[in-house]
């Protein structure tokens, strides 16, 4: 079995291969190739940790991967990144170990901004000005890349709280290319952006629906394990198009668990999973002046496709 450390993992995995891998295992999903167990989940409360065990199976990908994600969020005032883990890589006709990927959470990281790309294909505007993004941890970092390889901008305005943290991503941002600049609230990122992104671990809303508007578009990936919540469940009831990466998954505790809970919104009234929008089976975004949300929960197959794509790419 090969050991596959991250600086192999870097070289092979861009942003736009990534886009392109997740953008695939999405197809398989809404083409009904791709069997997902239930997410593991295990709090670590005492720490402010959490672990995600994930996993799936697709069909005509050659293996299959385990994948093991953590994210402890007091760890950067140790010094330590917030999130880690790694993915066991399994051939998917016999089973046999195949590889150990070594990746401290960058797979994870860099698959989840594509799909967030991926959502904004789907969703956002064709055209559009001003990126917001709510967080400044490597997730705001990931969307914004990934989000390049599907749409044109150069303006980002971000909100974090902390200023310390959120001053080094407009730089890295504006190191990158980009006309960066910090807000002083959520609310005021909400109203200038054409394309929202919310990436914290928040457990209370940061966006209400009040602050929304006809023709934006809304990607949010916080709330991936129970607790978790970025958004007022008024905004996914005010929203044109509501789009799940796994239904039962953001239902049990996603942004959507929270609307259901309130009462705001019916299963039923779920546009769709992001897969069957990019398989054609129905439509994104069809008119400028829709608010469209994509709650992305973090699915297994995106797992196994890009560490599978991974694999090849180094064999």
């Amino acid at each position: 079995m090969r050991v596959i450390d991250e600086a192999e993992l870097r070289r092979v995995i861009t942003p736009q291969v990534a886009v392109d891998v997740t953008r695939a295992a999405f197809r398989a999903d809404g083409e009904g190739r791709a069997h997902v167990p239930a997410v593991i989940n295990l709090d670590v409360p005492s720490h402010r940790g959490e672990f995600h065990v994930k996993t799936a199976l697709i069909d005509g990908v050659p293996h299959v991967a385990v994948k093991i994600a953590s994210g402890f969020y007091d760890n950067p005032a140790k010094g330590l990144p917030s999130g880690s883990g790694l993915m066991a890589v399994f051939d998917a006709t016999t089973g046999m170990p195949v590889a150990l990927l070594l990746d401290n959470g960058f797979l994870t990281d860099i698959r989840t901004g594509a799909a967030g790309a991926v959502a904004a294909e789907a969703l956002a505007p064709a055209a559009i000005a001003t990126v917001g993004v709510l967080g400044s941890g490597l997730q705001a970092r990931y969307q914004v890349r990934c989000l390049r390889s599907v749409r044109t901008f150069s303006r980002v305005v971000a909100w974090g709280p902390n200023p310390a943290h959120l001053d080094a991503y407009l730089r890295e941002m504006r190191d990158e290319g980009f006309d960066a600049h910090g807000a002083a609230t959520p609310e005021a990122v909400c109203r200038e952006a054409d394309l929202l992104v919310t990436a914290t671990p928040a457990r209370a809303p940061l966006v209400r629906a009040e602050w929304l508007r006809g023709g934006q578009h809304v990607t949010a990936l916080g709330a991936d394990s129970p607790g978790k919540q970025e958004l007022d469940a008024g905004c996914l009831a005010a929203a044109d198009r509501v789009v799940v990466d796994r239904l039962t998954q953001c239902a049990a505790f996603g942004e959507l668990r929270h609307a259901l809970d309130a009462g705001l919104l019916r299963p039923d009234r779920v546009h769709a999973e992001l897969g069957e929008i990019v398989a054609g089976l129905k439509p994104g975004r069809t008119n400028a002046r829709q608010l469209t949300i994509a709650d992305l929960t973090g699915v297994g197959f995106q797992d196994t496709a890009i560490a599978s794509a991974a694999v090849a790419a180094l064999a």
